[in-house]
């Protein structure tokens, strides 16, 4: 199980400048919800001096994702263009108390959305269109762009980091061949730079595609039997054991218990959640108030999620569904 900064669960579970920013002259979207992460970053720039009065974000993915997303907003408004500009994706991380290697790709998303924004104010292009003959990655609509960019900025050598930074290779690894030529090129001239030592980059032949599946696997295996982190809404409760013997009624019971104690968290920001339905590990629930809106949808799903998980000890999806009562 992953590590978090308490500034990452703080962030995520109370996240600073979500939502809608409608004055916004400057725009950055990165990723698609297709491949499992998006961000879209709004930025209020003075038009004169250039500085940024107020930046928002909506954002799809995970906990660290949201908390990247709020602590980018955090780190650039007050500053220039100019000043935000040079902000890379490992000051994200750095502001948040650090990121698992894991979810580094979440500050790489910050980064690019912030790119993105800057470009979109001066009129210029941002490189990150997910045309076919762009794309190295399809599982996750990865650009050679991308990460090219996150390869020289983070000085990475492995197609591991390459996964934990972009997430390109974390699929069926088809385009592995791709990634180490371009690992390979981009570190050669690296060391032609002087950014990295000879010794560190990487060759050919180093790593296999049979390799780094293995290697994922006994990860995630390592991470399942881990338990789970303490957070601000976990139950504070023993956990119980993997629903092996559950019945239906008891999961559903817990799932009702669970949801009851997150709901004065929900009603105090002005949204509420209701129990629609529980179709084996698949739990419906109907969203309302603030919770209603696409950012604060995420966040507040993510969160009965982790909820949930920690207390049934299973893997639960929240699906959010419209409740037929009236």
């Amino acid at each position: 199980m992953w590590d978090y900064s308490e500034k990452v669960k703080d962030y995520f579970f109370n996240p600073k400048n979500a939502g809608v920013l409608g004055e916004a002259n400057a725009v950055g979207e990165v990723g698609a919800i297709s491949c499992g992460d998006a961000l879209k970053l709004m930025l209020k720039v003075d038009s004169e001096t250039e500085v940024i009065h107020d930046a928002r974000f909506q954002t799809f993915g995970c906990g660290s994702a949201i908390a990247s997303s709020s602590a980018l907003t955090e780190l650039i408004i007050g500053k220039t263009l100019g000043e935000a500009v040079s902000i890379t994706n490992q000051d994200i991380a750095d502001f948040l108390g650090g990121l698992p290697p894991e979810k580094m790709h979440c500050s790489v998303m910050g980064y690019e959305a912030l790119q993105a924004a800057i470009a979109n104010f001066r009129g210029e292009e941002w490189r990150d269109d997910h045309e076919e003959r762009a794309l190295l990655c399809k599982c996750f609509g990865v650009d050679e762009g991308m990460i090219e960019r996150a390869i020289r900025m983070n000085k990475l050598t492995s197609i591991e980091q390459i996964t934990d930074y972009t997430k390109a290779g974390g699929g069926c690894l088809t385009c592995f061949d791709r990634l180490e030529d371009l690992l390979a090129k981009v570190n050669s001239e690296l060391v032609a730079e002087g950014f990295l030592a000879e010794h560190e980059a990487y060759r050919i032949g180093v790593a296999s595609a049979a390799d780094i599946k293995a290697k994922a696997k006994a990860r995630k295996e390592t991470e399942d039997a881990a338990p789970a982190p303490a957070s601000p809404l976990a139950p504070t409760s023993p956990l119980p054991p993997p629903s092996a013997g559950m019945t239906n009624l008891k999961k559903i019971r817990l799932i009702e218990e669970a949801i009851e104690e997150l709901r004065p968290y929900l009603k105090k920001d002005g949204g509420d959640c209701e129990l629609v339905d529980v179709d084996g590990n698949n739990v419906m629930v109907n969203l309302k108030g603030a919770c209603m809106g696409c950012q604060m949808a995420s966040v507040t799903i993510s969160g009965i999620q982790e909820r949930l998980i920690a207390k049934l000890g299973v893997p639960i999806r929240i699906v959010p569904v419209k409740s037929n009562a009236h």
